[in-house]
């Protein structure tokens, strides 16, 4: 089974399944990622802790497909920073689609690894325990306590490279298949016409288009619809040109207001980030979130979580354009904290709201686990589409294509 590193503009890297290779230090997990890669591209120690902080490596897992394979810190480590690397290690775990433990092939299993094999219990995380380092001796009273875990177990050699293929092969038989729902190939249907409305303004990636877009366009073209691109100003003359109303059209939220008055109201409407609100996170979850925005006071702090890091703005959507339209909207003096990139703060419920990004950037599983903490804290939830859309009042308008969002919608009853 050969394998490596590839690139697929079709998968995008928060679209394939995350495995995490975890254990103590020094048990072989940056080996095992070199050994699943074929390539030495982890840097391999005898000095325990040499992986200090999640590393990500994209390959394609024959014949499953691309995956990324996270390797991370020792769940053993000591001290003041290794404290920090092993809680990015627990959240890392929170967030992935399947574990590999590793264990060593020479020691019994840990406190610290049996606290991991709770841990993953209690989260619901399929797994698979490496017992690595073979070469030396396989501990009997290992293989008992194994026995007594009633885990799916393989010896492997990392060093001579033995087992790996097996390895691999059951991986792919126990990874999950689900995905979550989708984008839009669900609203649509062969011989649609579909407007997508894609502005070009300073956010924009130069000669590119955001994620969201081109993950739309994929999969509306796997559908055998008929897209159409244009820019919120020609919206117009492509609805004049076209001899049938469109079937559906999709803007960036930023555009709604110019777009909802150009397209006819016999003609579905929604945004990009009220697609990613379905496809990563909970749509309705979000939608009732929306009722704690009429109940901001004076004071109240605002989340606003972004999962990716970009240079800001002059009129950035997160920072500058939501904070704004927010404080019109309640008359009310809030104070905003913006949490970028893949931390998500601890400290959840000190606020009143999160309002967060699309998740275009990382797993459904992340926007999951996210969406999860702040749940069981009872901290309500709201995504950057919907929040914009409600604001600019065209909910529920864009939320027609969803039944579960529009009876949410009729729920909470917000005049």
């Amino acid at each position: 089974m050969q394998s490596g590193l590839k690139t697929y503009p079709a998968a995008a890297k928060s679209e394939k399944k995350h495995i995490a290779i975890i254990g103590r230090r020094n048990v072989g997990k940056s080996s095992l990622v070199n050994a699943f890669l074929g390539q030495e591209l982890c840097i391999v120690s005898e000095v325990a802790g040499t992986t200090t902080d999640p590393v990500h490596k994209a390959m394609e897992l024959l014949p499953y497909g691309p995956i990324v394979l996270v390797d991370t810190a020792g769940i053993d480590d000591e001290g003041e920073l290794g404290e920090k690397r092993v809680s990015k290690t627990i959240k890392m775990i929170a967030s992935a689609d399947f574990a590999i433990v590793v264990l060593d092939a020479r020691e019994r299993i840990s406190p610290k690894e049996w606290e991991l094999f709770n841990y993953l219990s209690r989260i619901n995380l399929p797994f698979i325990i490496a017992v690595n380092k073979i070469e030396f001796g396989v501990n009997p009273v290992l293989l008992s306590e194994l026995k007594y875990l009633k885990a799916t177990h393989f010896e492997i050699s990392c060093a001579e490279n033995v087992g790996i293929d097996i390895l691999k092969s059951k991986v792919i038989r126990m990874l999950p298949q689900e995905s979550g729902p989708p984008l839009i190939s669900d609203l649509v249907n062969q011989g649609d016409v579909v407007v997508l409305v894609v502005p070009i303004d300073l956010g924009a990636p130069k000669s590119r288009l955001i994620l969201p877009q081109v993950q739309t366009i994929r999969e509306a073209l796997d559908e055998d619809t008929i897209v159409v691109v244009t820019k919120d100003k020609e919206l117009r003359s492509v609805l004049y040109a076209l001899k049938n109303p469109p079937d559906l059209v999709v803007t960036d939220s930023q555009a709604i207001m110019r777009v909802a008055a150009d397209v006819p109201d016999n003609v579905k409407l929604t945004t990009f980030s009220i697609l990613m609100a379905r496809h990563k996170g909970d749509l309705p979850f979000f939608i009732k979130g929306l009722k704690a925005v009429e109940s901001l006071k004076d004071g109240d702090r605002i989340l606003i979580a972004e999962a990716c890091t970009h240079h800001e703005q002059a009129d950035d959507i997160g920072r500058v354009k939501i904070p704004r339209w927010l404080r019109l909207h309640t008359k009310k003096n809030l104070e905003f904290v913006i949490a970028s990139g893949t931390e998500f703060p601890e400290n959840i419920s000190d606020f009143k709201l999160i309002i967060h990004c699309g998740g275009c950037m990382i797993t459904r599983k992340a926007m999951q686990s996210r969406i999860k903490q702040a749940e069981l804290l009872e901290i309500p939830v709201v995504n950057y589409g919907v929040l914009i859309s409600y604001m600019h009042g065209v909910i529920p308008r864009v939320l027609l294509p969803f039944d579960e969002a529009l009876a949410e919608w009729e729920k909470i009853k917000i005049d």
